[in-house]
């Protein structure tokens, strides 16, 4: 499924995987727990059957971002070369991924993005055409744009979403 073929520009938000409190680490190191693991592996092959192609891969620097990244990349045989690790994607409120999406090159025109809440649900809500409560653990929410510049996204279209609670 090329999902430009409807859309010029178009971004795929993944939430991290569910994860683990138990440790005494920063937020920034906190790993995925086990079930976190097994939802990113569940969802990560379910959306392998849209064959989206993306131009570039953006992860939060936080590991539970990365790590969900990584099993992401490597269940749809994305090369690591394709990897940019972001301090602006570590944002809950998701005002620095924005600017930073705004900001994209315009040869770029699928970019998957690894993040977090709320910020993710925040610019999901402002930027596609369906409200969403939650972005949960693990899902994915894909918003179209018929624009050529990031810099002129605002009004999208939500073309689908995947979560792991409709895969179980």
């Amino acid at each position: 499924m090329h999902l430009n073929d409807k859309k010029k520009k178009v971004i795929v938000f993944i939430r991290h995987g569910k994860s683990s409190w138990k440790h005494p680490v920063d937020d920034l190191m906190r790993p995925l727990k086990k079930r976190g693991i097994s939802d990113i592996c569940l969802v990560a092959n379910e959306f392998l059957k849209f064959k989206i192609e993306s131009d570039l891969v953006v992860s939060s620097p936080a590991k539970r971002a990365l790590d969900t990244c990584r099993i992401f990349m490597k269940t749809l045989d994305i090369s690591e070369q394709m990897l940019q690790i972001n301090p602006l994607l570590y944002d809950f409120e998701g005002n620095k991924t924005l600017n930073f999406i705004k900001n994209l090159n315009n040869y770029n025109d699928t970019i998957i993005l690894f993040g977090h809440n709320y910020g993710f649900t925040s610019l999901i809500n402002q930027l596609g055409n369906r409200n969403i409560e939650n972005l949960p653990t693990s899902g994915i929410v894909v918003v179209g744009f018929d624009v050529n510049k990031w810099s002129e996204i605002c009004a999208g279209v939500t073309l689908f979403s995947l979560f792991p609670k409709d895969l179980k």
